[in-house]
C-alpha cells in the first residue's frame, strides 16, 4: 500500500485501526498491522471521512485579491476540507460554457483538493451546454429577479435533460428594495440597518416560491444558508412533497443580530444575522443536517466601508470545524453526528460518489481531529486573503491537525504540504 495510517479511532466504533490507502482509494480496514510504503501515527486521534464543503467562493477568476482557487483551497486543507464546491457569482460568472471550462482549468492548475463547480443560470440554450459537463447544480440567486422571470428560469432548468440540482439564495426581491429603501431614507447608516433590510420574512417568501416553483416543474431544491427559523418550518411542513434539502452556516447558527453591535460590518452576510426568536440555532443541528460554510472573503479595506457600500460574506472555511468540535466538547451536540453534517449527509445530497465514508474502495480523502486540542483563532495562521473573522481571538476546544486527500497529506498540524 501507498499509506497506512495506525493507531486511529473511529467514530462509533470501539479499540483502535490501521486504515491502509492504495492508488488514492482506501483500501483496508483492519485491527490488524499491514504493510505500506508509508505509515503515519495517528497517536490516537479520531479520523473523520474528509470534510465536504457545499457552499465556498473563491473569487476565481476576476476576484482574485479578495480570494484565488489556491489560496481558498490551502485555507480548506487547513480547516480540513478535502472536497469544495465553488459558486458562479464570480466576474465573469459561471453561466457559460465557455466560462465553466475555464474555471475547470483554473481548478486544475491552482487547486490543492477537490474543487467542484455550481452553475450559474443563463439562457437555455447555454445552460443545456453546460449541462452536458455535469455542475454540481444551478444557483439562482432569487433576490436578483421578479417573479415571472424566476418562472421562467425553473421553467428552463425543468427542460434540461440532465434533471439537475437547483441550489437557491432564498430572498425576495420586491421586499429586500423596499425595506432598503426605508432603512437609508431613516439615514441612521447602523450595520445593524442590514438586518432591517434584509428581514426573514424575505427568506420565508423566497422559499415559499421556490417550493412552489419545484413542485409546478418537478426539480430537486436545495437551499443554501438557511437562517429563519419560520423557513425551517415551511421547508419540513413540504418536505413530503417535494426532493428539498436545506444547509446552514456556522454564523447563522452561533451568531445573532445583536452580533452587529459587536463586530459591525464583519458579521453581514446575505441573508443577515437575524434577531433572537427568529433565528436557527445550534439546537438546530440534528444527523440529517448538512453545513456549508459560505465562505466569502473580502479585503478589510471594503469591509471598513459605511455599511451601504460594505460587501457581504465573511471567512469562515478554517474556523467551521473546531467551531463545531467547542460545541461537541461543550456537550451541546453529539460527536456522532459530525461526520454526517460536515461530510456524509452532502456526498449523499451532491450525489459524490465514493466520499463521505470511511469505507474499502472510497476515495481516500481523510480528516483527523484531536478532540482535545485548545486554542485560539490567530488570523496570521490563516491562509485565506481575508484577515478579518468574528471569531478571531476566541477560544476553540477540538482542530483537524491532518487532512488527506486522495492518500496525500495536505496539511499537517496547520502546514500546508502542496
Amino acid at each position: 500500500m501507498d499509506l497506512l495510517l495506525k493507531n486511529c479511532k473511529l467514530i462509533d466504533k470501539k479499540g483502535e485501526f490501521y486504515i491502509g490507502i492504495d492508488n488514492g482509494k482506501i483500501s483496508k480496514i483492519s485491527k490488524l498491522p499491514q504493510e505500506a510504503d508509508k505509515i503515519i501515527d495517528i497517536n490516537n486521534n479520531i479520523v473523520l471521512p474528509g470534510l465536504i464543503d457545499p457552499h465556498v467562493h473563491f473569487r476565481d477568476p476576476g476576484m482574485t485579491n479578495k480570494e484565488d482557487i489556491k489560496t481558498g483551497s490551502m485555507a480548506a486543507a487547513n480547516g480540513g476540507f478535502t472536497t469544495v464546491i465553488d459558486m458562479p457569482n464570480t466576474k465573469p460568472k459561471t453561466n457559460t460554457l465557455k466560462a465553466y471550462k475555464e474555471k475547470e482549468k483554473l481548478i486544475k492548475n491552482k487547486s490543492i483538493i477537490n474543487t467542484l463547480i455550481h452553475a450559474g443560470i443563463n439562457n437555455f440554450d447555454e445552460m443545456n451546454k453546460i449541462a452536458k459537463l455535469n455542475p454540481i447544480s444551478f444557483k439562482i440567486f432569487m433576490n436578483e429577479y421578479d417573479d415571472i422571470e424566476l418562472d421562467e428560469i425553473f421553467k428552463n432548468i425543468s427542460k434540461l435533460d440532465t434533471n439537475p440540482l437547483v441550489t437557491i439564495h432564498g430572498e425576495d426581491k420586491k421586499i429586500i428594495e423596499e425595506n432598503t429603501k426605508k432603512m437609508k431614507e431613516k439615514g441612521t447608516n447602523l450595520p445593524i440597518d442590514h438586518a432591517y433590510a434584509r428581514p426573514s420574512t424575505a427568506e420565508d417568501v423566497a422559499i415559499e416560491k421556490a417550493i412552489k416553483l419545484s413542485k409546478k416543474y418537478n426539480l430537486k431544491l436545495h437551499v443554501c444558508h438557511l437562517s429563519s427559523r419560520k423557513s425551517e418550518e415551511i421547508i419540513k411542513n413540504n418536505i413530503s412533497d417535494v426532493d428539498i434539502s436545506y444547509e446552514f452556516t456556522p454564523h447563522h447558527l452561533l451568531l445573532e443580530a445583536n452580533s452587529f453591535n459587536k463586530f459591525g460590518n464583519i458579521v453581514k452576510t446575505n441573508p443577515p444575522l437575524r434577531f433572537y426568536g427568529e433565528n436557527i440555532t445550534i439546537n438546530a443541528l440534528n444527523e440529517n443536517s448538512i453545513i456549508g460554510t459560505d465562505h466569502a472573503p473580502h479585503t478589510v479595506e471594503e469591509k471598513e466601508n459605511m455599511i451601504w457600500n460594505c460587501p457581504s460574506g465573511m471567512p469562515n472555511i478554517e474556523t467551521v470545524l473546531s467551531l463545531i468540535l467547542t460545541e461537541v466538547n461543550r456537550k451541546n451536540i453529539p460527536l456522532n453526528i459530525v461526520p454526517k453534517i460536515l461530510s456524509e449527509n452532502a456526498a449523499k445530497r451532491f450525489n459524490l460518489k465514493n466520499k463521505g465514508k470511511i469505507k474499502e474502495n472510497y476515495d481516500g480523502d481523510l480528516t483527523i481531529i484531536d478532540l482535545k486540542k485548545e486554542g485560539t483563532f490567530n488570523l496570521d495562521e490563516f491562509y485565506t486573503k481575508a484577515k478579518f473573522s468574528p471569531f478571531a481571538n476566541i477560544p476553540y476546544k477540538g482542530q483537524a491537525v491532518m487532512t488527506i486527500y486522495d492518500g496525500k497529506v495536505k496539511m499537517d498540524n496547520n502546514i500546508i504540504i502542496e
